[in-house]
């Protein structure tokens, strides 16, 4: 799978607020995993945050992080091309 249009042509629908990644966000990010297999969450420039630890949190690969955006897959569902 191309990275790059999978950045592109993917919506996000996970937003990470002010209050940061909280156990609720993660229950969203597992459900929308379940149901899509592929999710793109967006954080706000003022947010601390670790991709790789909310990938962990959610029990997801992290496929892709560019800037404030990240795609998160249910493991072994997506070619990871690093």
């Amino acid at each position: 799978m191309n990275r790059d249009r999978l950045m592109q042509d993917l919506k996000p629908t996970v937003w990470i607020g002010k209050q940061g990644c909280s156990e609720t966000m993660i229950d969203e990010i597992k459900t929308q995993l379940k149901k899509k297999k592929l999710v793109k969450v967006k954080w706000l420039h003022n947010t601390d945050i670790d991709p790789e630890a909310i990938a962990h949190r959610a029990g997801a690969d992290l496929v892709e992080v560019r800037g404030r955006t990240m795609v998160l897959a249910l493991p072994g569902k997506i070619r990871i091309i690093r």
